[in-house]
């Protein structure tokens, strides 16, 4: 649905006026827009891209086609009566990948099956690919609007995301192995083997030292990205980090700053900012355990994850549902609700989490905002007072159409479209966490602010932008009341007694 919603629709604006496209991808009022960033160029590229796109996906627009005709089928017959006639009615590519339901006012729905997706055609390993090239900077296009072409710099494999080559690509990061070998893997020959032969150097790198103190350790990476650890345990959080370790103004910790073994991955929610397989491929063999909330609806826009990253190659994928506990090393791990910041949508692949220490605790709520006092309060009971609460406050956010738009099969009117906004808190919803759970310290984080992260939040702020405006408030809130308190930026690493 995003192919024909978004992706073709961009590109078919892109051939009829490039030069719109141009104009808008440099106003930064249209930053993040549905605008291709080719400075009006390469149109007969995109022509190609869009006949071939056609006609290798014609199976999937197809299928796009059947969840339109099941809706109306929905809508014009199932009127409370059963619904049992109706299943030879749904077009033949989703029979036997649907349950039709009624909700208990009679309105009716599906219910789809997605493993049986994962072995059908409409999963195709053969449409993965993975690029890589050398980069000194942050510049990138917008990554919903911009479709990547080929370049003479860049080496475009079509490489399926599983394959344990990609693994060994990683490893190779800071254990030398043969050329030789991962280039006959990969059966690279010519420009692309000699472009490729470049991404490598003879130099070892400095080996990474692990933490071995007595305290817990937190490294902020950027956006939502945090690393906790103490001698014996690692825990990522939304693993979203600068992998590249070219010289920047800004300090930031890489690649190079994470460990040989994390013992966790926690992944809050899916949302591109908080789940991106550029970073996660590259860790896989790094990570013992990867953490995922429990469940998802089986409805279109609420995946479940464990199936998604089962498919691309993580067998150690668990699941965590509210209330929950996993006892690690050191640490006990529990699934706190997560509201807020979906457009008011089903989805139910969410989570926050509350991880303990000893007598340490921290509350890693993303961008979960109070919509509801009542409910963190009954959370409170169960936690009691957090040492550590990270929130995040990119309080404007999009509007629903801009992210979940193209799953919409009913237009939605502007007014409500514009209500039901990917929204972090502001100033008030902040306060609600400080003064629910009385915490030590109070970091502003998730705020898309740093460069490296631009690329997929299309977030520049000025002094007067909203989220900037909300987060100052709580800073000096917290001061007044004593709480230390920053909004994090690039780098940051903090110690704390167990």
């Amino acid at each position: 649905m995003n192919l024909v919603n978004r992706h073709l629709k961009i590109m078919e604006s892109y051939v009829n006026a490039p030069s719109i496209h141009a104009a808008s991808v440099k106003n930064a009022n249209m930053k993040g827009g549905p605008f291709i960033d080719l400075d009006g160029q390469k149109v007969d590229e995109i022509k190609q891209l869009i006949a071939y796109t056609r006609k290798q996906q014609s199976h999937m627009i197809d299928l796009t086609k059947s969840i339109y005709q099941l809706e109306k089928l929905l809508k014009e017959k199932a009127t409370g009566y059963s619904l049992e006639g109706l299943y030879a009615e749904i077009p033949e590519n989703l029979r036997g990948f649907v349950e039709l339901v009624y909700d208990l006012n009679n309105n009716p729905s599906y219910r789809l099956f997605e493993a049986l997706f994962y072995r059908s055609i409409y999963y195709n390993k053969n449409r993965q690919s993975i690029a890589f090239w050398i980069t000194s900077n942050n510049e990138r296009p917008f990554v919903l609007s911009t479709p990547r072409l080929d370049k003479d710099d860049v080496c475009h494999l079509p490489l399926p995301f599983d394959s344990p080559v990609i693994d060994e690509l990683a490893k190779m990061k800071r254990k030398s192995n043969g050329y030789e070998d991962i280039k006959n893997k990969l059966s690279l020959s010519g420009p692309q083997e000699t472009l490729f032969s470049t991404f490598f150097t003879e130099e070892e790198p400095a080996k990474y030292q692990n933490y071995s103190g007595d305290k817990v350790r937190l490294r902020y990476f950027g956006h939502a990205c945090i690393l906790i650890e103490t001698a014996n345990v690692s825990l990522l959080i939304d693993p979203l980090i600068s992998y590249y370790g070219y010289m920047s103004e800004i300090d930031k910790f890489s690649d190079v700053d994470l460990p040989d073994t994390i013992d966790y991955v926690l992944i809050t929610h899916n949302h591109q900012d908080h789940i991106l397989l550029e970073t996660l491929l590259p860790l896989r063999h790094k990570i013992k355990n990867i953490i995922v909330p429990d469940g998802g609806n089986r409805s279109i826009q609420d995946p479940r994850l464990k199936l998604v990253f089962g498919a691309i190659g993580f067998d150690n994928v668990m699941e965590l549902a509210e209330f929950e506990k996993i006892q690690g090393k050191e640490c006990t791990i529990m699934g706190i609700p997560f509201l807020g910041e979906h457009c008011d949508l089903d989805i139910m692949s969410k989570i926050c989490y509350h991880v303990k220490f000893g007598k340490f605790s921290v509350l890693l709520v993303a961008d979960s905002r109070i919509s509801e006092p009542m409910f963190y309060e009954r959370i409170y009971e169960l936690t009691g007072d957090i040492d550590v609460i990270c929130f995040g406050m990119e309080c404007d956010g999009a509007p629903l159409s801009w992210l979940y738009g193209p799953l919409l099969t009913s237009p939605l009117q502007r007014d409500k479209d514009n209500s039901r906004r990917l929204a972090g808190s502001n100033f008030a919803k902040g306060k609600g966490f400080i003064d629910t759970f009385h915490p030590k310290e109070v970091y502003v984080y998730a705020m898309g602010m740093e460069p490296w992260v631009e690329f997929i939040s299309s977030i520049k702020y000025t002094p007067e932008s909203s989220p900037i405006v909300e987060s100052d408030k709580i800073l000096a809130y917290c001061k007044e009341k004593g709480i230390i308190a920053e909004r994090l930026f690039g780098e940051k690493e903090l110690l704390y007694q167990k």
